[in-house]
């Protein structure tokens, strides 16, 4: 038995207390009850104190940066390999089997909020790490772990760590926040909000969605003519139920890099408000998003290394006579922001806030960190079928200069982060701490 698998077998039975007690904690960003203390509200602040004490009670140095992560460090000369995972979580909306934030194990399965994404994947490499103390194959580098907790709202945290606290780049290392055998490229991300200060008659309220990078499952709407919308419903396809004044239109969520792997429930409802009112503005607006691609906008994009540009509404709102939807744009690198936000704004009469872009990321296949790491996953996992890809998603390789992402998530996997029932396999948990414990080992004396 290699060194590393012992490592995994040794601290498999603590990583899964450890998933379990964090996932306990609802770590979703808190507006009330964000302080200057806490800057990300109650539960993140919680979950950040929490992962601090884990480290410290396993004789580990450990601190609270800025109130916005938390980092350990292991050794004090050579290279610095980093760890960057992430604490917070996005809302945990639809329908579960069980409490989102009371984990349980079940069917060989541990299911939660944060399972996946990306506490499970955050404790499997922390176990890593402890295991490489332990065996004293830590002598010639060093490991920094940073744990943020405001990456499903755009990584602030590692912002202020980097930027305000003026914390070092590390050398090199990963993030254990997407899928093995690592991923060399991410997409470009930017959101942008369409605002128009207009009376649309017949309607009162609108409210679908809980963040811009999930897809809607959950959009709600009050109507001035409730018996004549609830007729006209109950002639359509359309997907719904009532409670008290609302009309609940039903959708399926999913990763707002992935579309396709929901059902916006969003889109669906303003194209129904759209034929119920005659409503031009809202018709032109659901058909333009209703291909997620951007074929009707006409802003279709492909490139063989990154795949199609995602223009994913996750957040509409109608308040006050003002209309307001956020769209997460995820491009890949043929595409030129600055010339899409110009044709975005010429294809639409509504005023368009355009967010801060975070860039492609890019990594050469053959340069020495990914053939590291990849040969890492190969003689651990015997896999030689999957090779290093690209995606959609974002994340902390964007912030933190010299890592890439590096699973946790196993081929053919699916562990439903952004959507209900988000789980991790118990195998792939064990899997991961060996996978891991190698990676940084070899990170370390590359």
């Amino acid at each position: 038995m290699s060194v590393f698998k012992q490592i995994s077998e040794a601290f498999y039975d603590d990583a899964v207390r450890m998933i379990i007690d964090l996932v306990n904690i609802d770590s979703v960003y808190d507006e009330d009850t964000v302080t200057d203390d806490m800057p990300y509200g109650k539960g993140v602040d919680q979950c950040l104190k929490a992962f601090k004490k884990l480290a410290i009670e396993k004789g580990l140095n450990a601190e609270i940066v800025g109130n916005r992560c938390v980092e350990v460090t292991v050794g004090t000369k050579g290279r610095e390999v980093g760890i960057f995972g992430h604490l917070d979580v996005v809302p945990a909306t639809g329908d579960w089997s069980n409490p989102p934030f009371n984990a349980i194990i079940k069917d060989e399965r541990i299911y939660g909020r944060g399972t996946s994404d990306d506490k499970g994947p955050l404790v499997s490499a922390f176990c890593a790490v402890l295991g490489l103390v332990k065996h004293n194959l830590v002598d010639n580098y060093r490991i920094r772990i940073v744990a943020g907790g405001d990456e499903e709202r755009g990584s602030s945290c590692l912002g202020h760590y980097f930027h305000v606290e003026n914390r070092p780049h590390v050398d090199c290392g990963f993030t254990p926040d997407a899928e093995f055998p690592l991923i060399y490229g991410e997409k470009g991300i930017v959101n942008y909000t369409l605002k128009k200060v207009i009376e649309l008659k017949g309607i009162k309220e609108i409210n679908a969605g809980v963040a811009s990078n999930c897809v809607i499952d959950d959009a709600r709407v009050k109507v001035e003519d409730f018996e004549g919308f609830k007729n006209f419903l109950e002639g359509s396809t359309y997907k719904y139920h009532i409670e008290n004044e609302w009309f609940v239109f039903e959708g399926k969520s999913a990763h707002g890099s992935l579309p396709e792997l929901g059902f916006n429930s969003g889109i669906a409802m303003i194209f129904g408000l759209g034929n119920f009112l005659n409503n031009e503005f809202l018709l032109k607006f659901a058909h333009q998003y209703e291909d997620y691609n951007g074929r009707n906008l006409g802003l279709f994009f492909e490139t063989e290394n990154m795949g199609v540009t995602t223009y994913n509404v996750g957040l509409i709102s109608y308040q006050n006579g003002e209309f307001s939807a956020t769209v997460n744009f995820r491009f890949p690198e043929s595409v030129v922001i600055d010339d899409v936000a110009e044709k975005i704004k010429a294809s639409t009469d509504c005023e368009v806030e355009i967010g801060r872009a975070s860039p492609v990321l890019y990594f050469d296949p053959n340069s020495k960190m990914i053939q590291t790491l990849y040969n890492a996953y190969v003689e651990e996992s015997g896999d030689i079928v999957n090779k290093p890809m690209t995606i959609g998603g974002g994340t902390y390789a964007k912030e933190a200069k010299n890592i890439v992402a590096f699973g946790s998530c196993f081929p053919g996997k699916v562990d439903h982060i952004h959507e209900p029932d988000e789980k991790i396999d118990l195998e792939d948990v064990k899997k991961s701490i060996q996978l891991y414990a190698r990676a940084i080992y070899d990170l370390g004396n590359m």
